[in-house]
């Protein structure tokens, strides 16, 4: 089923529970996903899943920057709520790879590429982010490919 359409339906439930926090973090959702569709990427009309999944990333990412500067600035009523978007956001995005899946998965692409140094990094980081598409955080990915190949 298309996200738009279980963002939709969950923001019927939302609005019958009286969620307004939850309510919240949907409508976010949407409006990005509104947004995305009125782009000059999309002709169709229809946004492609690996471009929701980068979507539903970006804005995870945006709830948890925005949480650690309220937290830095003492503001923990302001970062409590932009976690609590974070963690409604995320359950819409799939399972993410462990660390150890993650190396694994490094391994292998070391192996396939023939990748011997740092300076083969930009080849294992655009094999690694197609493999974990949406899986597993880029930064993250990064990270473990620059320790192995130290």
């Amino acid at each position: 089923m298309k996200l738009e359409i279980i963002i939709n339906e969950d923001i019927k439930r939302a609005m019958l529970a009286k969620d307004m926090r939850k309510l919240g973090a949907l409508r976010a959702i949407k409006a990005a996903l509104l947004l995305e569709k009125t782009g000059k990427d999309v002709s169709s009309g229809e946004i492609p899943e690996s471009v929701e999944l980068k979507l539903l990333q970006k804005l995870v990412k945006q709830r948890r920057e925005s949480a650690a500067i309220y937290t830095e600035k003492g503001r923990e009523d302001m970062a409590e709520e932009e976690v609590y978007q974070a963690d409604i956001i995320e359950n819409y995005l799939p399972k993410q790879m462990g660390e150890d899946e993650v190396v694994t998965l490094v391994k292998e692409i070391i192996a396939e590429t023939g990748a011997s140094s740092i300076k083969d990094m930009g080849r294992v980081m655009g094999a690694a982010s197609k493999k974990a598409a949406g899986r597993a955080d880029n930064q993250f990915i990064s990270k473990i490919v620059k320790e192995l190949l130290a």
